[in-house]
Formats: structure tokens, C-alpha cells, sequence
């Protein structure tokens, strides 16, 4: 019983140690905001403890403000969410998927701790995932051991991470800093910075009952969060999605503590980027063009978020409609380009999604959106709605193109990368595609498997993302040299739909490729290395994983797969063409990636134009493995068979 006593005295001088009365906080809040008359009466007497209470009583009864993303009649907390609260009641954190179990950072918290020198871990460590499912638990069990351990930690964490200035350019990933000035830009990146700003907000509404949420931790709060957001303003990113995600959070900011002197300054802020880069960031067929299908869907949500903010508090009419129009073409765009199990092509640096946390997203655009019946089709998994009235669609801004027989588990999808350079998460990958059967994807692209960090980081992100690493041509296994693709033509309907694109991808290499997607049942593509370089040519083919039989005499892959869908690749290829098996991976999560079999086709070039076609006959057991033919048949024909059926294609 001592014992206890005992533990309880340390815990609450603890509590108290970390709760100081920050006078300050008064000066950065309108006193003459409607509610907060008792506070500044008290400020006026100089009586700020008092002044610190009626502002945490004004708090704990406020109407009229809200935020929608936290339903505090209908909270819910999962079995993971639970565990990352009880954890953290020991100081292991969970950071990240990519390491998992979570690592443990002390019982004096090690802020700086860096198990593994990617800076990712580094970075979103100062996220503290772990305190809304604190928040959460604490509300839903009554245990104030929740509440204690967060307002301890995150008192800890002002006082071992304070904000000096540092030179904006050392936020950015390719800057190194030394001391102090080396965890700020860590601790206090714009992003991070941002993302505590939102999340902080639900945090505030699940402990502000809590004993332990004191008038002199309120106003440590108070200053802590206005420090956030006038940080995040004074060094948003240049461009991109990190912008996207700081605007919409200093919106929030503005928008949910309006008492801030600033506040209006803040939300104004937010939606003037948010008008604006709308329509820098967005091209004109709905593609953001950083060219990543898994940032696509994010910067979607920064968009609908904003307006979520906008709907609760009144200022909906600051978005034109314009910009809800944008946000309705960027869905459109999204549902065409994933396969029917609602999973996405991995392009660039995308992680692939989940099924469930897609149809979620559908749900929430339809409210957005009642009047979209293809959105309504995907958030209800095709029960109500209409599936889109196309199947092969194009993006021509965008370089996105999907040739498609249908919208149901048994439909045959094809997905094209082949246009603009991108911005940072685009990879040099023009021309690259995935292939889904039936609910397998046949060739899924390399994805990005990590970001950066230290020299052994880097080397295995470069790896994933080379051009090599893709379905796609290069020369002596290089990275391309130029990153635009031009589209030259595309028909997406009929028995024969085809797509011809071009880029100049070496000095004095051009490749032009060419599809063909044949009666909805398989594909051919024929390339061309055009233009007088010289070296070897390398056509790279990378399958899933799985047992995959080749054949270097005739170039044929033919896979051995578990279950009924399996897949037949022959190429026909120039003399002294040698086929080589390459190391192959790819990752559709952060550091999770399988093996898989991969090829390059390797062709000694003079200055005279290779040739090359490639059928790729998808079938399903017990059919036979299908017989395949393919010759030129002059300087733009082709003739191809498939099991005696001969076809002749133009290109």
C-alpha cells in the first residue's frame, strides 16, 4: 500500500513538474473574443491563474466550433490502436510499419534516438502517431493513466526539442545539418510540423476533460500549437504535396482555434494555397503530377478535408467551384486506373492501398459528391451506383492509360505509365506497365521500397526506382536521360485498341512502343530503338512471384504460377539478341519487397533501329499453354498469331 502511495506521489510530481503556468499564452489570444470576457477580466486584475481557468472552463463548454474529423458520440478504438496506447505508456513508439516490432526510446525519452539511418523513422518519430489512440483510449476506459502519460510526454517533448531557426534549404532532403541545428530539422520539418498541428486538435478534444489537462497545461498548449503554425507559414515547402498537407493544417488551425489573434490569417493562408495550387498541381484530365497513384488519393483527401472544415464552420464559399469540379475530375481519373480489387498500379513511389481503407475513401466523396453514381458504384463495392460507361480510358496530360474488358473480379486490366517528367516521387520510368488477370497482378512495377537516408538507404531506394527496374527499354542499362514521353496515338475502342507512345530516352535514342490490347484477351508490343547511339539494348520484363519457366533459345517466359492464372511472354527480336536472367524484386509496402523473376533482353546496337515485338498471352488452367507467332511483315506491319488465329496490326 506504501508502495502505491508512493508511486502515485512520484507520478503526480511528475504531472506537476510538467504543468508551468505560460503567461504568454495571453498574449497571443483575442481577448475580446465572444466567451472569453471572464478571461480577460481576470488578465485585466493580473490574476492569470485565474484568467487560465475560465479559459480551460471556456474550453471545455465551447459551441459553434468543430472539426470533422473526430465523432466523439461514436469513438472507436482497434485492437492496433490499443496496443500502440499501451505501449507508449512504456516509451515504445509506434513510427512506422516499415519497423515493426516498434523500438523502445527510453524511460528518459530519447527524442534523437535513430536505430536505423532512414530518415523517414527520424522524421515521423516527431509525428507521435501513438497519442490520438492515447486520446482515444483514455476516453473510451475512463483511465487517466492515458491522459497523465501524454500531457508528461508531450511536455517532454517541447522541453527536449525546442524551435531555433535554421536556414529553410536544411528542411529539404538532400541538405545535411550538424548539432542542434541537425534535430530541428527533424523534430520541426515543415511536414511533421503540420501533421501535429491537425492531429493535435483531436488529441485537445479527447483529454480536455482529464484531470491531468490543467489551466497551466492548457496554456503551455496554447503557445506550443501557435508556435506550430506560424513556423509551418514562415517555411512552407516550395511545392508539391508537403505543401498540400501544410496548407489544409494551418487551415485547420485558423479554423478551429479561431481565438488565436492570428487565426483568420491562418485559415486565409491555407485556402489561397489550396485555390492555387488546385490548379498548378492538378493537370487538366484530374492527374497530380507527381505521377504517383498512392499520393494521388492523398492529395484527393487534403482537398475534400479542406472542404469537410469549411462545410462544419460556414466558409464553404472561400472554394470556387472550380475547385470542387477539380477535386470530382481527380476521382474519376483514380477509379480508372485501379484494378477491380480496388488495389493500385505501385508507379513511381506508391505503396499499394487496401481494399478497405479505398471503399472508406469512396464513402467519404460520395457524401461529397451525391450526385456521382460511379463514385456511389465503388463506395458501395458495385451493390448500388453505375460502374463508369468506358473501359479503356486515357489520360493524355497525365501520360496514365488503361486498357480494360470490364469492371468485375474477372476482367483483364493493363496500366500504362508513359508521360510528363512527374515531379520528386515520379521515377524514370516511361513506358512501364502493370498487368491484372483475374485478381493476379502478372507484372507489378518495382514501387519504391524506401525514401533516403544514409549511403546503404539510398543505394537500395536507387535500385528500386532505375529504369532497369521497370517493363520498359534502356540502353546499357541506364537511367533515362530524358523523362518525356509524347503520346503519338490512342484508340481505346474495338476489337484492336492500341496506344503508341515516344520519347527520346538517350542522346540519339528514341524508343518508341506500341500496344496492342487484342479482343479484351492479350496484348503486343512493339519497340523500337531509333536514332544512331550506339551500346546494347536492353528490354526489361519483370513478372510477379512465382515459378516462372524461361527459355533463352526462344525467348519466352512462361510462368508455372500457383492457382489457374498463368501467363505466356515470347519476344521476337533482333539477331544476337541474348536473353539474361536479372536479380528482381518489388515492394508494394515501405520496406517489404518479394522476389521475382526478371529478364533483359540484351541486343548490341550499331546506328541502325532495333525491332522488337513482345505478345504477352495471359490464359487460365486447364487451358494449354497458348502457341505463339509474331513476324514483321514490312516497314509498319506485323503479322501475329495466337493458336493459329493470325492477325495483322498496323503500327
Amino acid at each position: 500500500m506504501k508502495t502505491f502511495c508512493l508511486l502515485c506521489l512520484c507520478l503526480w510530481a511528475n504531472l506537476m513538474r510538467a504543468q508551468v503556468l505560460d503567461r504568454s499564452a495571453f498574449e497571443l489570444l483575442n481577448l475580446d473574443y465572444p466567451g472569453l470576457e471572464k478571461v480577460k477580466t481576470a488578465c485585466d486584475a493580473g490574476d492569470t491563474l485565474r484568467a487560465a481557468e475560465e479559459l480551460l472552463a471556456y474550453y471545455r463548454s465551447r459551441t459553434g466550433v468543430s472539426t470533422p474529423d473526430l465523432d466523439l458520440e461514436h469513438l472507436s478504438l482497434s485492437e492496433r490502436e490499443r496496443g500502440w496506447a499501451d505501449d507508449a505508456l512504456e516509451h515504445t513508439f509506434y513510427v512506422h510499419d516499415g519497423y515493426q516490432p516498434p523500438f523502445n526510446y527510453g524511460k528518459d525519452i530519447d527524442w534523437r534516438y535513430w536505430p536505423v539511418q532512414d530518415n523517414e523513422l527520424r522524421w515521423q518519430l516527431h509525428r507521435h502517431k501513438w497519442f490520438t489512440p492515447m486520446g482515444k483510449a483514455y476516453r473510451l476506459t475512463g483511465d487517466e493513466k492515458y491522459a497523465r502519460e501524454w500531457v508528461l510526454q508531450y511536455a517532454d517533448w517541447i522541453k527536449k526539442n525546442p524551435l531555433v531557426e535554421i536556414p529553410k534549404a536544411l528542411y529539404e532532403l538532400q541538405d545535411d545539418a550538424e548539432g542542434e541545428a541537425e534535430n530541428v530539422r527533424f523534430a520541426w520539418r515543415p511536414l511533421e510540423a503540420s501533421h501535429r498541428l491537425q492531429d493535435q486538435i483531436n488529441q485537445f478534444l479527447l483529454f480536455l476533460p482529464s484531470p491531468s489537462f490543467t489551466p497551466a497545461f492548457l496554456t503551455q498548449f496554447l503557445s506550443n500549437y501557435h508556435r506550430h503554425a506560424l513556423h509551418v507559414m514562415r517555411n512552407y515547402s516550395a511545392e508539391g504535396n508537403h505543401l498540400l498537407f501544410e496548407a489544409q493544417r494551418v487551415l485547420y488551425a485558423g479554423a478551429f482555434f479561431p481565438e488565436f489573434k492570428e487565426a483568420a490569417g491562418w485559415r486565409k493562408s491555407g485556402i489561397d494555397i489550396l485555390n492555387r495550387e488546385i490548379k498548378k498541381q492538378v493537370y487538366p484530365d484530374g492527374g497530380q503530377y507527381e505521377l504517383d497513384l498512392h499520393y494521388h488519393p492523398a492529395c484527393i483527401d487534403i482537398f475534400c478535408k479542406a472542404l469537410r472544415m469549411a462545410d462544419v464552420n460556414g466558409f464553404r464559399s472561400e472554394f470556387p467551384q472550380s475547385y470542387t469540379d477539380t477535386i470530382e475530375s481527380m476521382i474519376v481519373f483514380y477509379m480508372n486506373l485501379c484494378f477491380p480489387d480496388y488495389t493500385n498500379p505501385c508507379f513511381s513511389d506508391a505503396k499499394r492501398g487496401s481494399r478497405k481503407g479505398d471503399i472508406a475513401r469512396y464513402k467519404a466523396w460520395a457524401k461529397l459528391f451525391p450526385d456521382n453514381a460511379q463514385i456511389w458504384y465503388f463506395a458501395t463495392e458495385g451493390k448500388e451506383g453505375l460502374p463508369p460507361a468506358n473501359l479503356s480510358k486515357g489520360f493524355l496530360d497525365s501520360g496514365f492509360f488503361a486498357f480494360r474488358n470490364g469492371w468485375g473480379k474477372d476482367a483483364t486490366v493493363m496500366v500504362i505509365k508513359a508521360g510528363p517528367a512527374g515531379e520528386w516521387h515520379s521515377q524514370p520510368d516511361n513506358g512501364t506497365f502493370e498487368l491484372w488477370v483475374q485478381g493476379k497482378n502478372l507484372f507489378p512495377d518495382s514501387g519504391s521500397y524506401v525514401y533516403e537516408g544514409n549511403e546503404e538507404v539510398t543505394r537500395l531506394r536507387n535500385w528500386f526506382r532505375r529504369t532497369a527496374s521497370h517493363n520498359t527499354l534502356t540502353l546499357d542499362g541506364k537511367n533515362l536521360e530524358d523523362r518525356v514521353s509524347h503520346t503519338k496515338s490512342w484508340q481505346p475502342e474495338g476489337e484492336v485498341q492500341s496506344l503508341v507512345t515516344e520519347h527520346e530516352s538517350y542522346k540519339g535514342l528514341t524508343h518508341r512502343r506500341t500496344f496492342f490490347f487484342i479482343e479484351g484477351s492479350y496484348f503486343v508490343i512493339v519497340d523500337e530503338a531509333l536514332g544512331d547511339a550506339t551500346g546494347t539494348v536492353n528490354l526489361n520484363w519483370h513478372l510477379c512471384d512465382g515459378k516462372v519457366n524461361i527459355d533463352p533459345e526462344h525467348l519466352t517466359l512462361s510462368s508455372a504460377f500457383e492457382g489457374d492464372v498463368q501467363v505466356k511472354l515470347q519476344c521476337f527480336a533482333p539477331r544476337h539478341t541474348v536473353l539474361k536472367e536479372e536479380e528482381g524484386w518489388y515492394s508494394t509496402a515501405y520496406r517489404q519487397r518479394t522476389e521475382r523473376t526478371s529478364v533483359s533482353l540484351n541486343t548490341p546496337k550499331a546506328s541502325e533501329p532495333l525491332r522488337y515485338i513482345t505478345v504477352i498471352c495471359p490464359y487460365r488452367l486447364p487451358e494449354g499453354e497458348p502457341k505463339i507467332k509474331a513476324r514483321f511483315a514490312g516497314e509498319s506491319r506485323i503479322e501475329v498469331s495466337v493458336d493459329g488465329q493470325k492477325r495483322t496490326l498496323a503500327y
